[in-house]
């Protein structure tokens, strides 16, 4: 499949900014199933400096500043994405979820360490004694860890409720969490919660939905917006393996991946500081169409 992407972002402010310094993580990644042969960002008012470098995490993140005085902000990214379908692995032939935790959590290194980083809090997603309760309900002993994984995505999905009024970009997950409602984001750092609580790495992934679902097919929530899921390791022979507890199901060749890290604020589209600026009003509007 290839998808067209348009991602706008419009900042209004309250009075003029003189001075303002952006990071722009806009670029969908490269990927073994994923590729993006083309990409382009428009910036006004014109950015005095621009350059793309990889953070932390390898995700390509636009650093941009204006200087001069303006009362809006535009960001508009294009891309071109191609995705091909990869393989759904056997849950039932993956390691036992106690083999991964064990491994990422040694105090020698080996294979499974660097996935180790994504199995402690991190700013956004805490870890506590009631996630762990509630995600060992998944996960009996000696459960294939992605068993476990797609059972604890189809508890979540259907025990909380998507509302977006419920919550904002701003709510702790741990109000999701009493809630039991929110959106992809809440979702997403929910079950992340859970997994880190018995000691299993997850990641936060952003990215976005096709638009239009193809004949027959539901449309998800989520689409026509960025959208968030996760990732879970499974072990060194299949690495990181995508869920979507919004929608109950594996990503394949309708998410398009942006980028990962330990939670929202790694990998927020648009994020960044100014001088003058008061309030402002941020608009965002993403159209994903397939290439035909």
């Amino acid at each position: 499949m290839k998808y067209q992407i348009i991602h706008s972002t419009i900042c209004q402010y309250d009075s003029p900014v003189s001075v303002c310094h952006y990071h722009a993580k806009l670029i969908p990644r490269r990927l073994p199933y994923q590729n993006c042969p083309w990409h382009e960002m428009t910036i006004h008012p014109e950015p005095l400096h621009r350059y793309v470098r990889q953070d932390a995490f390898g995700n390509a993140t636009m650093y941009f500043e204006i200087e001069g005085s303006h009362e809006e902000l535009e960001v508009i990214s294009k891309s071109l994405v191609e995705l091909e379908t990869y393989p759904s692995p056997d849950r039932k032939i993956t390691p036992a979820w106690e083999l991964i935790r064990d491994a990422c959590n040694s105090l020698q290194w080996n294979n499974a360490s660097p996935a180790g980083e994504f199995a402690c809090s991190s700013p956004l997603v805490s870890t506590n004694e009631a996630l762990r309760n509630y995600a060992l309900t998944s996960f009996p002993a000696n459960c294939p860890v992605l068993s476990g994984v797609l059972h604890l995505n189809h508890r979540i999905f259907t025990e909380f409720t998507f509302d977006p009024t419920a919550t904002n970009v701003a709510t702790p997950m741990e109000e999701a969490w009493e809630k039991k409602r929110g959106v992809c984001q809440d979702y997403a750092h929910v079950m992340i919660g859970c997994l880190r609580s018995i000691g299993l790495p997850a990641r936060y992934v952003s990215g976005y939905l096709e638009t239009v679902p193809p004949p027959g097919k539901q449309k998800l929530i989520g689409a026509d917006a960025s959208h968030a899921w996760l990732s879970v390791w499974c072990g060194e022979s299949l690495g990181w393996i995508d869920v979507d507890p919004t929608n109950d199901i594996m990503p394949s060749t309708r998410h398009i991946t942006l980028a990962w890290g330990r939670d929202f604020s790694d990998v927020s589209p648009l994020r960044g500081v100014t001088l003058g600026a008061g309030n402002q009003k941020i608009l965002v509007a993403v159209d994903v169409t397939p290439d035909i």
